[in-house]
């Protein structure tokens, strides 16, 4: 069955591919092998060079990548540019700092002259070929944060890409062929998800990475442990957003719309669950319901627009169903709850703001993918930290409020994989990103994301 990219905004088809054959795969198997064996003993300095030639033919090309993105998936075109700059940025970050993050670590000689050892040291050493089973919400920025320290670490990548976004996919696989990387080193599978366990199976795989799904990651995790193989899973998220007393509300009811509405609402990291003090929760939950009722929905090619389409007509009918789920079981609409008026085509749904959440209603304990946000009311900082934790999840948080105590109170008791003070969680390349629960292990991004992918290397010298 080919692969099609499908237009979000308007449900029309814009290009289908052919996914590979048998001999094909079989193809880019064997090319990443032998890619391997020479681009392993490449120095840092010139695979930095080839890094950043790719991060400059990003900035370059920002606009064309953008418009590739939002016109596959829907983000809005301002998201997808700044998606774009993200990637250079992370691109340079690793050319400039990956040899000094893999450096050799030298004990001190008196812990190891016991031993035997006149010296001894860590290298930090390639793995090999890394399999990436890559998400469609930020269809370049997963990619490239896999991509670049791996790729700086000596390792050459396969990357099987979401099914809905295939331009996306091969513009990944150019990029790094035009900026000069050997031949192999970076190449697209255009292969459905039921040929996935093949390629981890393979030999000549090393390990895999994927983002996604808590199903996904499952086959995943368990296809690669079959094989004893070294796999990272960044997966769901629910993210808490905790509001109390001492909190800027301006400032906190401001970056909850960001946080809520950003990718159309399509983020892991996300903030989801609204956990308001009752001291504020009144002014904090009118004043957020208003400006998420504000925000403008349209054509993401649309400079002004706020919220696209969701990405697929699948990710919409499943957000209308939590919805209408939470509704039936007794939960108020603050604003939106339905699909708006006059997009007859495209897969829109509007913000949307619901309180009166119980345990009942599948929207407690379901990942909301799409514009929509639940808040809860509670009484004290005990309340809100078990109701943060009250999640199969446990990505990352967002906690507003002005108290050292309070802070280091979530900070120890928090079960997520970051906690974000007063402001909105983000990725960035110089710290680690990744979960707890069942948002996957192993990390992302920083000294921790180069080193998941390296062999770690006792040296011992008599």
């Amino acid at each position: 069955m080919p692969i099609a990219s499908v237009n979000p905004a308007t449900g029309e088809t814009l290009e289908t591919f052919e996914p590979l054959d048998a001999a094909g795969l079989e193809q880019r198997l064997a090319r990443a092998e032998a890619a391997y064996r020479g681009y392993r003993t490449t120095s840092f300095a010139h695979r930095a060079e080839l890094l950043r030639r790719a991060a400059d033919l990003l900035d370059e090309e920002r606009e064309a990548i953008a418009r590739t993105m939002t016109e596959e998936m829907g983000k809005p075109l301002t998201a997808a540019r700044a998606e774009a700059a993200k990637c250079a940025k992370a691109m340079r970050w690793y050319a400039e700092n990956s040899e000094a993050l893999l450096a050799d670590e030298h004990p001190d000689p008196a812990d190891v002259a016991d031993a035997g050892a006149a010296r001894a040291y860590v290298r930090y050493r390639p793995i090999g070929v890394v399999l990436a089973v890559m998400p469609w919400n930020f269809p370049f920025w997963q990619v490239v944060r896999f991509a670049a320290p791996a790729l700086m670490a000596g390792n050459v990548g396969l990357l099987k890409h979401a099914s809905n976004v295939p331009r996306t996919a091969v513009a990944l696989e150019e990029l790094f062929v035009r900026a000069g990387f050997p031949e192999g080193c970076f190449q697209t599978l255009l292969i459905g998800s039921g040929a996935v366990e093949g390629v981890i199976r393979d030999r000549r795989v090393a390990a895999v990475t994927l983002t996604g799904s808590e199903p996904a990651g499952r086959a995943v995790a368990a296809a690669a442990a079959d094989e004893v193989k070294k796999a990272v899973l960044e997966l769901g998220g629910s993210d808490p957003f905790v509001v109390l007393p001492s909190a800027d509300l301006d400032a906190a009811v401001a970056t909850a719309v960001r946080a809520r509405a950003q990718n159309n609402g399509q983020s892991c990291i996300a903030a989801k669950r609204f956990i308001v003090h009752a001291d504020v929760y009144e002014p904090f939950t009118a004043a957020f319901a208003e400006a998420m009722r504000t925000l403008k929905v349209g054509d993401p090619m649309d400079e002004d627009t706020e919220v696209g389409p969701l990405a697929s007509r699948q990710g919409r009918d499943d957000l209308e169903e939590l919805v209408e789920d939470a509704k039936k079981h007794g939960a108020r609409v603050e604003c939106g709850g339905r699909r708006p008026e006059g997009f007859d085509a495209g897969w829109f749904y509007e913000p949307t703001v619901i309180t009166g959440i119980t345990p009942a209603m599948r929207i407690h304990q379901e990942e909301t993918f799409g514009p929509v946000a639940t808040v809860y009311k509670v009484a004290d900082l005990d309340e809100a930290v078990a109701l943060a934790n009250d999640t199969p999840f446990g990505l990352s948080s967002n906690v507003w409020t002005d108290d050292p105590a309070e802070q280091e109170r979530f900070v120890r008791d928090i079960e997520a994989g970051g906690v974000f003070f007063n402001g909105m969680t983000a990725s960035h390349p110089a710290l680690p990103f990744g979960g707890v629960k069942r948002s996957g292990f192993g990390r992302e991004l920083s000294g921790h994301g180069i080193k998941e992918f390296c062999n770690v290397t006792t040296v011992w010298v008599a």
